[in-house]
């Protein structure tokens, strides 16, 4: 007996003698990385004291930043760190840069006298999608040429725009392609792909994107999807117009099934009285839908009006077939207006009615800009819709339309699948009266439904203007606080960031952010632009 509990000793002797000699081991090994740590380290810029928001929707932390060229290599915290460029962002919040997946943006870009693009910047944006809405150039290189022609002030990702397409390939025709013209279709899709572009935009309320059966953009996004694209879609009928807004989502459903890429429902609203409290059947819809393994994905714009022109609102889709020459004709002709008229009626009445319909942009006459339709109709000495026909006849305007509820949109903003958008463009500083979400729909989201609303909390937020839009759009370098990723950051006050922009008043920039890198370049510092444009054109990594 004796001689066994000598054996057990002896071993227990034994092994806790290599548990010590194993933590001693580690012990040297953690004081050596500690004293690695200790050493001084030199970076190209460091951010320090910021309260982090790292993108994933996680609560802020304290941390430095180190960047080294247009990377973060180091996350931490150490008094022996030095840079050449220290920003002390002492009570200020460090976040990626914000990405809009929605904006109007491309040609005021390559423009000479827009191409900063500094209310973006103001805003905290870093990166920009253009051509939506199935809207825009269908030459994706030669539009990145032009963009890179006079530099750009923020990153830029391409859509091929399906309208284009199909107007390229069949005019203004309201008919389905033959088998050859949807070949041809195909074809510049996956040339627009090859070149770089990131998915297929449409905008089937919008002629003639309208005239086109989904099956059409099921193929067309099958092209997309074999380059790692997405599908972005204004849907058919936000409202009550024709198919209606739930049968428009599930358009979207089907494509992001039958073409196995990630659809986005763009700037998701319920338009118009008739479907006011539909937020709750989209979003039961998407989470039906992600549920069945689809990749569903929404984007908004905070505000409870959109714009858009006048001619798409009022004048019903088969008054403008063929163009606005073959629609003005018809306008003109006594045995059709009167039933152009009726439709026009409901039209109007879906909007919330005429006084629902502000004027923005009007060059013919642009003493009308600001104006709402009701007060322009009393003007005229007519009725609303005579009013309008005039103004269309004239030239067709761009139009806010108050048409939203806060319930829906609060809802929206709530579903862990909402990116953050703006819908807007770059416009020349003072010209209409546009829509304030070309100068304020980041950090209005932020002012009004984080601070003001609490609507969302300010992490979750952020986590719709960063990681999240990047893992959509496979920017997987991008989007978050972490070493390896693109130096895209946007450092801001919350206490005074704020969109200043209003309806009445909309040519203001925002305030509150301090500091914008763009590829470890600096944008904006101290909340002053820098003269470098230090934007670029990302191609999508299709290898």
């Amino acid at each position: 007996m004796k001689i066994a509990q000598l054996l057990i000793q002896t071993l227990l002797i034994l092994t806790f003698s290599g548990v010590f000699s194993a933590c001693s081991a580690t012990g040297s090994a953690v004081d050596g990385d500690r004293m690695a740590q200790e050493e001084t380290e030199h970076f190209d810029i460091l951010v320090k004291n910021g309260k982090v928001l790292d993108g994933t929707g996680n609560p802020w932390f304290y941390a430095d930043i180190g960047i080294n060229g247009d990377q973060i290599v180091w996350i931490g915290k150490s008094d022996n760190i030095t840079a050449d460029e220290v920003i002390d962002a002492s009570g200020l919040y460090v976040s990626p840069g914000f990405i809009d997946v929605h904006t109007h943006a491309g040609s005021g870009l390559a423009s000479e006298s827009l191409s900063h693009g500094r209310p973006l910047l103001a805003q905290g944006l870093t990166t920009v999608m253009i051509n939506p809405d199935g809207g825009g150039k269908l030459d994706i290189a030669g539009q990145r040429a032009s963009l890179e022609e006079h530099g750009i002030g923020v990153n830029v990702v391409q859509f091929v725009p399906h309208g284009s397409v199909r107007r390229e390939v069949l005019g203004q025709a309201n008919r389905a392609p033959s088998s050859d013209e949807l070949e041809q279709m195909k074809s510049i899709v996956e040339e627009g792909m090859k070149e770089g572009a990131f998915g297929l935009s449409s905008g089937l309320f919008y002629t003639p994107a309208a005239y086109a059966e989904i099956e059409e953009v099921i193929e067309l996004a099958k092209v997309a999807s074999k380059y790692n694209g997405v599908y972005s879609s204004h849907i058919r009928d936000e409202s009550d117009y024709n198919v209606g807004l739930i049968y428009s989502v599930d358009e979207v459903i089907r494509v992001a099934e039958e073409a196995e890429l990630p659809g986005i429902v763009t700037h998701i609203k319920a338009l118009g009285t008739g479907v006011w409290g539909y937020s709750a059947a989209v979003v039961s819809r998407v989470e039906r839908a992600r549920d069945q393994g689809i990749e569903v994905y929404g984007d908004q714009y905070p505000y409870p009006a959109s714009s858009t022109n006048l001619t798409a609102v009022l004048i019903p889709s088969w008054a403008r077939e063929g163009g606005r020459t073959e629609m003005l004709n018809r306008l003109d002709d006594p045995e059709m207006i009167d039933d152009i008229k009726v439709e026009m009626e409901a039209n109007l009445a879906r909007r919330g009615g005429a006084e629902s319909i502000q004027i923005a942009d009007y060059s013919a006459d642009r003493s009308l800009e600001g104006l709402r339709l009701n007060v322009i109709a009393d003007q005229m000495d007519t009725n609303a819709i005579d009013a309008a026909l005039n103004m269309i006849k004239e030239q067709n305007p761009k139009i806010v339309s108050f048409n939203m509820h806060e319930d829906d949109v609060a809802r929206f903003m709530k579903q862990p699948w909402m990116m953050t958008s703006s819908d807007g463009g770059l416009v020349e500083m003072g010209e209409g009266v546009v829509h304030p979400r070309n100068y304020g729909s980041f950090p209005r989201k932020i002012s009004k439904y984080v601070k003001e609303g609490r609507t969302v909390d300010l992490a979750f937020a952020i986590r719709s203007m960063t990681s999240l839009p990047a893992s959509v759009f496979n920017l997987h370098d991008r989007g978050l606080i972490k070493t390896g990723q693109i130096a895209d950051i946007t450092i801001f006050d919350l206490e005074q960031i704020q969109d200043k922009a209003t309806f009445d008043d909309p040519h203001q920039l925002s305030e509150g952010v301090e500091y914008v890198l763009i590829g470890g370049n600096f944008a904006m510092k101290a909340g002053e632009f820098e003269q470098e444009l230090v934007g670029k054109v990302l191609k999508n990594k299709i290898d």
